[in-house]
């Protein structure tokens, strides 16, 4: 089996993320502890031989030094190849089946792994989970978290695994020279310890402050740029910078004060670095002096020391980098780890839609106390109906359709279709059964034909220009062609579907809708950005797609909702008319005041006001 498969990248965690440090590692890690345990055996096999390579040296200058010039390379000939052999097979292989365990089979993987699980659990939160932060911080805690605790694993593995491995056998080796020697370093080992847990607290402490400062700097930086029309348009360029500014300038005070503490630890492990060579080698020397260690033993030791003290900076830097890592890790854990708010029951069937009845029973609903929302609402909606809402901003109307698709659980009452609690069926199949068209029409930066497939991904070339064609999309996008020079269907419609008008992607929202087919359709201001002449083709189009499907609609051009079978008037949370547009019309009330004076087919904001 190839060594990059023996960790699966894309494994499903089992349960949510936790709270905590170490449960949150093994949680994100878990199925990688067997090649990571395999990645350090090898690296510590490793760091021994390099030990080794000081117990080799001191042998080759005993050897020569009891020799005769003349006969050495004959009478050490075995030695000299075994030496020949350490240093040309043993100790390279040993290295790179190392490297190989850390950088093909272990790291790629394990990052992967991380971050699907991340964005899986990222992706299952409920919408005011997105609503109450940047989306681009959201996305930079995922990678943050997923490329920390890669690296901090292949740094535990690469560096303290080696680094462990070689201390103990340089104690072992020194114990064969004198144990005075091991003792030595056993205290300078200690001393080493004692300095980093003196300093890695505080450079964890101030990698977590880095850490957050840094992503809000991107959390910042991604909400301008993903609003610069509006950002021009308003003339504020000034004004986003002087926010991004701030952003940055909290970070910069963050990072020095984590670049002084590293600072601080660095100059503390480098002086113990180099009070090493001195102890080890002195007392080496002294112990020549008395005859108990041989030159090699000299050798050996200086060779040792030396390896070790150049290994502190390495070490050094490395743990730096790991407790920044664990401290961007926590960071991440306080935004990616919070338990779902939505989840599915564990006894939730999947919905099923013979009819395609709703219903609303008492239903109230109020944000947690915010502003808008629905207050003791009843509504029955027949098998086919459809129904119409008004109101003015703020009334309810898209409260009422985010219960029904279940992006919000109900405070107080149910919401039933054909009698089934969609708090009782899984969320998927829930929205499955419901095609939606908004005002503000989601495009990914995917190709057309991508944008539309999202409404049945297994549909074919001529379902997905068929439903084009219904929605009046078809023959622009016969037009299109991106940077790369891909045409039609093949182009790319930009972040967010910028390169298209409104319209257009009003039209490809619709096309989405008509290949889902959903039994149940639900149209927010679906054309409120088409231009009256695409509009009269597009609502004919709807028409078609409308018939024996169960349908709601909001619009505040009251015009488009003339013909509905029933249309409710919502107005604070509540019902407060429901009838025909005729039977509206004659009693006199808010509906008819809305039509009586809306301007250009809109309801007036004032009217909404009285």
């Amino acid at each position: 089996m190839q060594v990059e498969t023996w960790i699966d990248p894309f494994k499903r965690a089992d349960g949510p993320p936790p709270h905590t440090l170490l449960a949150f590692l093994r949680w994100a890690m878990s199925g990688g502890f067997k090649v990571i345990g395999i990645a350090g055996l090898c690296s510590s096999f490793a760091g021994m031989l390099e030990v080794m390579t000081a117990v080799i040296l001191g042998w080759v200058i005993d050897a020569a030094l009891s020799s005769n010039v003349d006969g050495f390379f004959s009478t050490n000939s075995l030695m000299l190849i075994g030496v020949l052999m350490f240093f040309m097979i043993l100790r390279p292989l040993s290295f790179g089946v190392s490297g190989v365990m850390q950088s093909v089979g272990m790291a790629p993987a394990l990052n992967n792994l991380i971050l699907s699980r991340l964005h899986r659990h990222t992706i299952g939160q409920a919408v005011a989970f997105f609503d109450n932060d940047f989306a681009g911080r959201i996305s930079q805690k995922q990678m943050q978290a997923a490329r920390a605790m890669t690296e901090l694993t292949v740094d535990m593995i690469h560096t303290i695994a080696f680094a462990l491995a070689s201390v103990v056998a340089s104690v072992l080796l020194l114990f064969t020279i004198d144990m005075r020697s091991a003792v030595l370093l056993a205290v300078w080992v200690l001393a080493y310890v004692w300095v980093i847990k003196f300093f890695m607290p505080r450079v964890r402490k101030r990698s977590k402050a880095r850490a957050a400062a840094r992503a809000m700097v991107t959390g910042q930086v991604v909400d301008t740029i993903t609003n610069i029309k509006t950002v021009k348009l308003f003339a504020h360029d000034d004004h986003e910078d002087r926010a991004a500014i701030d952003a940055m300038h909290s970070y910069w005070t963050t990072a020095v004060s984590w670049g002084w503490m590293a600072a601080s630890f660095r100059f503390s492990m480098m002086l113990l670095g180099g009070v090493l060579p001195v102890i080890l080698v002195g007392a080496t020397l002294y112990f020549w002096t008395t005859g108990s260690a041989t030159a090699g033993d000299i050798a050996a030791a200086g060779a040792i020391s030396l390896r070790l003290a150049q290994m502190t900076g390495w070490v050094s830097f490395t743990i730096m980098g790991m407790y920044s890592n664990v401290g961007e890790i926590e960071d991440a854990i306080r935004t990616l780890s919070p338990a779902h708010a939505l989840t599915d029951r564990p006894d939730a069937k999947l919905l099923e839609v013979p009819h395609g009845a709703i219903t609303l029973d008492k239903v109230s609903f109020n944000y947690g106390g915010g502003p808008g929302g629905l207050s003791d609402v009843s509504l029955d909606i027949a098998p086919g109906e459809k129904l119409g809402l008004v109101g003015a901003s703020g009334a309810g109307k898209s409260t009422l359709v985010a219960l029904l698709l279940r992006l919000y659980d109900t405070e107080e009452g149910r919401v039933l279709i054909d009698g089934q609690n969609v708090s009782a069926v899984t969320q998927e199949s829930l929205r499955r059964h419901i095609g939606m068209v908004t005002q503000e029409t989601a495009m990914f930066n995917r190709s057309a034909r991508d944008n539309i497939l999202y409404g049945k991904p297994d549909a074919s070339q001529d379902e997905i220009e068929a439903a084009a064609t219904q929605a009046e999309a078809h023959e622009f996008i016969t037009t299109l062609k991106d940077f790369n020079d891909r045409t039609g269907y093949e182009a790319h419609l930009g972040e967010r579907g910028v390169k298209l008008s409104g319209g257009q992607r009003q039209r490809i929202a619709i096309a989405r809708a008509i290949l889902k087919d959903a039994p149940i359709l639900v149209l927010d201001e679906a054309t409120s950005a088409l231009d009256s002449e695409v509009e009269a083709a597009i609502q004919a189009a709807l028409e078609k797609i409308m018939a024996g499907k169960t349908v709601i609609a909001i619009a505040h051009r009251l015009s488009t909702l003339a013909q509905m079978d029933r249309i409710v008037v919502l107005d604070a949370g509540r019902i407060v008319e429901q009838g025909t547009h005729a039977d509206l019309l004659a009693a006199g009330g808010l509906y008819a005041r809305y039509w009586n004076r809306q301007s250009g087919g809109f309801i007036n904001v004032k009217d909404a006001a009285e």
